[in-house]
C-alpha cells in the first residue's frame, strides 16, 4: 500500500490520475499546518491566506481543537441518528445559546446545510404560509454561491457550477444583488416563502453589499411574511469582525445557515438555526444525515466556537482586516494592476485591472506562492485574501510585504 510520497510533482501526478478532475488547484503540495503556516512536501514554509475558504479562521490544527478531537475520538465517534448520544442535546443547547435561536439542526458541508434551509422553508411555507402544494418559491441573488447540490445550482447564474448539469430545479426565482427594489416586487408573490442570500458574496469576490441592504431585506422579509434566510457559511464565525456578518447591520435572520469555521476546519461539520414554529415543520424521518450531529463533530464544534470567543477573534479580524486595506489601498496607488480591494473583517479580495478571461490573476498567486504566500483567484481576475484570524499585525505587514514584491516583480 504506497503510504508516503517522495515529492510534489508525484503527489500531483496521482491526484491527476486516480482523481476526478474537478478542481484546479494551485501547484503546491502541503502536508502540515500550524497557526497561520503551511509547509508543502520539500519543507518550504507559506502565509495561508485562503485558510480553506474561511475553514481555519482559527488557525490550523489549533492544539485545543485538536485536544477535542482526541478525547472524543477515543470515546465515541458516531452512533447515528438512531439512537441517542451524550453530545448531541449538549451541542444543540450550546449553538442555540450561542447564537440565540431555538432550534438547531446539525449536518456536514455547507451544501447540506443549505439543502437543509431549503427544505425547511418550503416545509413552513406549505405549512404556515398555505402556498398550494409544489408551489413554493425561494429567491435568491445573481452570483450566488450555496453549494453545488443539483437543487442548489438550479438557483445559480455561474455557468461553471451550472452547464451540463440540468434538468434544473423549479421553485427559484433569481434578482439582483444588493437591489431592494428588486426583491420587494420578487417578495410580493404570495408564494414565496424564502430569501436566501450571503451578506457578503464571497465566491462572486468578497462582493459587500450598500450600507442598510441587509437591514433593508430583513424589513421587507418581516412585511411580506417571508423567512430570511442568511448563508453565513462562509462569512460567519469572526470572519468579518463579528460573529455573523449580519451582526454589522444590526439584525437577528429568521434563519443562519453555518459551516466551514464552525469546526475550525478539522472535521465537516455545518448547522441550521432558526426558531420552533419553523425548524419543527420536519417530522421524524422527513430529513437527516447518518453523520449528522456525531458525537466527534460536536465536541470539536462546541471547542472550536469556544476557542473564537475566547481568543476574541472577532475584534482582532476587525482591527487586522482594517491594517491590511489600508496597505492594499497604498499598493492600489503604486501598481497599475491593482485596480481595488473591497471586504469588511478578515474577508477581503482585490480585483486586478484585467478582464475575468484573462489569467493574470493566476499568475500573480502562482509568483506569490514562490514568494511565500499562498491565495487563490475567484472569477478570473480577482484575488481573495483571508488568512487565518489569529494572524497577526506584524504577520499582517509581513504578508503585504510579499504581495507587494510579487507585483513588483511581475
Amino acid at each position: 500500500m504506497l503510504s508516503t510520497i517522495s515529492s510534489s510533482k508525484e503527489a500531483m501526478q496521482l491526484e491527476d490520475q486516480y482523481g476526478a478532475h474537478n478542481y484546479h488547484p494551485l501547484p503546491v503540495v502541503l502536508n502540515r499546518g500550524e497557526g497561520v503556516f503551511l509547509w508543502d512536501v520539500e519543507g518550504k514554509k507559506y502565509f495561508d491566506f485562503l485558510s480553506a475558504y474561511s475553514a481555519v479562521n482559527q488557525g490550523h490544527c489549533h492544539p485545543r481543537i485538536i485536544d477535542a478531537l482526541k478525547k472524543q475520538a477515543e470515546t465515541l465517534t458516531l452512533t447515528s441518528r438512531a439512537f441517542y448520544s451524550d453530545k448531541l442535546g449538549v451541542a444543540e443547547k450550546y449553538l442555540c445559546d450561542f447564537f440565540g435561536y431555538d432550534k438547531s439542526i446539525l449536518m456536514n458541508s455547507g451544501a447540506e446545510a443549505n439543502e437543509t434551509a431549503i427544505k425547511l422553508a418550503r416545509r413552513w411555507g406549505y405549512t404556515k404560509k398555505n402556498i398550494p402544494a409544489n408551489e413554493a418559491i425561494i429567491v435568491v441573488a445573481k452570483e450566488n454561491f450555496h453549494g453545488r447540490t443539483t437543487t442548489i445550482i438550479s438557483a445559480s447564474t455561474d455557468p461553471v457550477a451550472k452547464d451540463g448539469f440540468g434538468p434544473y430545479m423549479p421553485g427559484f426565482q433569481i434578482i439582483d444583488y444588493d437591489n431592494l427594489e428588486a426583491l420587494e416586487e420578487a417578495l410580493k408573490n404570495p408564494n414565496v416563502c424564502g430569501f436566501l442570500v450571503e451578506p457578503i458574496q464571497g465566491e462572486a469576490g468578497v462582493y459587500v453589499p450598500t450600507e442598510g441592504y441587509v437591514k433593508g431585506a430583513q424589513e421587507l422579509c418581516t412585511k411580506y411574511n417571508v423567512i430570511f434566510m442568511c448563508d453565513e457559511v462562509q462569512t460567519g464565525v469572526a470572519r468579518t469582525g463579528q460573529m455573523l456578518c449580519a451582526d454589522h447591520s444590526g439584525i437577528k435572520p429568521d434563519m443562519i445557515i453555518l459551516g466551514k469555521a464552525i469546526s475550525g476546519g478539522v472535521m465537516p461539520v455545518s448547522a441550521v438555526l432558526t426558531n420552533d414554529e419553523i425548524m419543527l415543520g420536519i417530522k421524524p424521518g422527513e430529513h437527516g444525515s447518518t453523520y449528522g450531529g456525531n458525537p466527534l463533530a460536536c465536541a470539536v464544534m462546541m471547542e472550536a466556537l469556544e476557542v473564537v470567543k475566547d481568543e476574541n477573534l472577532m475584534d482582532h479580524a476587525e482591527a487586522m482586516g482594517k491594517i491590511f486595506r489600508d496597505r492594499m489601498e497604498a499598493l492600489c496607488d503604486k501598481h497599475d494592476k491593482m485596480k481595488l480591494v473591497r471586504g469588511k473583517g478578515l474577508l477581503n479580495a482585490v480585483v486586478i485591472n484585467d478582464t475575468p478571461d484573462s489569467h493574470t490573476a493566476w499568475n500573480i498567486c502562482v509568483a506569490m506562492k514562490e514568494n511565500g504566500l499562498l491565495a487563490k483567484p475567484t472569477h478570473g481576475n480577482i484575488i481573495r485574501f483571508a488568512p487565518p484570524l489569529v494572524i497577526t499585525e506584524e504577520q499582517v505587514h509581513e504578508c503585504c510585504d510579499i504581495i507587494d514584491k510579487t507585483l513588483s516583480e511581475f
